[in-house]
């Protein structure tokens, strides 16, 4: 199956484990999902994720973090924002906030992909990725 949409294929991978209370689920590994995993596990959603090597293809194994001991899913919702077919931009000053900062908007920007709370540090705007709670 080869997915247009690498970013919402990523969405649900890690959606659908946490629903399913999974330690681990593996994605696709691209220079876009590798960027995000790494902005999810800055922010604490994620614990770990590391690449492994599968003959040709190349994937990510995210770890996920469950709270409580009846192991709810730290990530509550994931929701895409910028699709293929309709592509989502913000300028710094119209950055979103997600649940009043409670969530995190991941932008693509020119300096790489970052937390709107980066984008704005940084006087920086760019394509909305996806909202994360």
């Amino acid at each position: 199956m080869a997915a247009n949409d690498t970013i919402a294929d990523m969405l649900t991978r890690i959606r659908n484990a946490g629903l399913a209370r999974h330690q681990t689920t593996d994605i696709p590994s691209t220079k876009m999902t590798r960027s995000i995993a790494k902005v999810l596990q800055a922010e604490g959603f994620i614990e770990s994720y590391s690449e492994a090597e599968e003959g040709v293809k190349r994937k990510l194994v995210v770890v996920l973090k469950y709270k409580g001991k009846n192991r709810r899913p730290l990530i509550t919702a994931l929701k895409r924002v910028s699709k293929p077919g309709l592509r989502v931009y913000s300028n710094r000053k119209e950055l979103p906030r997600v649940l009043g900062g409670i969530g995190i908007a991941i932008i693509s920007t020119s300096s790489g992909i970052m937390t709107d709370r980066d984008a704005r540090r940084q006087g920086l705007g760019g394509e909305v990725l996806c909202y994360v709670w």
